[in-house]
């Protein structure tokens, strides 16, 4: 990852949080999906004097709209279309849209649920629509149990916006993150997780925040703690040095080593306390 890397940017963040706000607008209520994914942290971390590297995805966990039937399909369909988003040809879990702003970033507003009716990583389709479907990904319906309303704000060609969304808490967000992680092994989950453990508005033990909503959480998710444990082991291993060398592209006046004993160390404590409950 480079510091030019378009997904991960303010200016990128920016641009999905604006395109975000245009689907809410035609939606024509406060929509029952749930936001998590990259665009959270900075929601979760707002006191922190740090940034968060930020993305262009637009991550909704949708199981309260599938539930909803038919009616909530066709208005978040509608949305979607209103606010120039188009669908994926072969993933209708996607949606997506190229916008002008800044370096004209293509922003991707994905759609997740977690059925226990559907097998990992099926494509669930709206009641009532053909080309609105979400990916059923294990770990996502930790969100959907820790939502919260906010308020997001943006200038959309210097007229101001604001809509109320459901955000996903810290809770919610780490153990969606968790499974994420242990699915795809992607250096922005572990990079996500350590930030919003160090950093989260919360100031408290991310395991006991997680374990409020959550007091099952170490046994359904012990395997995955496991695999996040193992990522984290050293200074050395692949989930620290994501950590590291993301934090140092935004911040390259820190230094080097505390920042990856940092990131090493909150989330080794994160999952030895959870993993300890469980035991």
């Amino acid at each position: 990852m480079t510091s030019a890397d378009p997904e991960r940017s303010s200016e990128a963040r920016a641009a999905a949080e604006l395109a975000l706000l245009r689907v809410v607008g035609p939606y024509g209520a406060t929509p029952e999906f749930v936001l998590l994914g990259g665009l959270v942290p900075q929601l979760l971390c707002s006191v922190s004097p740090y940034r968060h590297a930020g993305t262009t995805d637009v991550d909704v966990q949708v199981d309260l709209e599938i539930a909803s039937g038919a009616t909530n399909a066709g208005r978040l369909e509608q949305a979607l279309t209103e606010a120039g988003f188009t669908p994926d040809d072969e993933r209708v879990w996607r949606w997506q849209l190229r916008t002008a702003r800044g370096h004209k970033a293509e922003i991707k507003f994905e759609l997740l649920a977690d059925l226990d009716t559907e097998p990992q990583g099926a494509t669930v389709m709206f009641d009532g629509s053909q080309r609105l479907g979400a990916a059923n990904l294990r770990g996502t319906g930790y969100a959907s149990k820790d939502a919260h309303e906010r308020t997001l704000h943006a200038v959309d060609a210097d007229v101001a916006r604001s809509a109320v969304i459901l955000v996903t808490g810290v809770a919610g967000f780490l153990m969606a993150k968790v499974a994420a992680a242990a699915g795809r092994r992607k250096p922005r989950d572990w990079y996500d997780i350590a930030f919003v453990l160090l950093h989260n508005d919360a100031e408290s033990n991310g395991a006991d925040v997680v374990r409020a909503p959550f007091p099952n959480a170490a046994a359904d998710a012990r395997t995955w703690l496991v695999d996040l444990r193992a990522n984290f082991a050293d200074l050395a291993s692949q989930g620290t040095r994501a950590y590291a060398d993301q934090f140092l592209l935004d911040h390259p006046e820190e230094d080097p080593a505390q920042i990856a004993a940092d990131g090493m160390l909150a989330v080794t404590a994160f999952c030895d306390r959870l993993l300890a409950v469980g035991a």
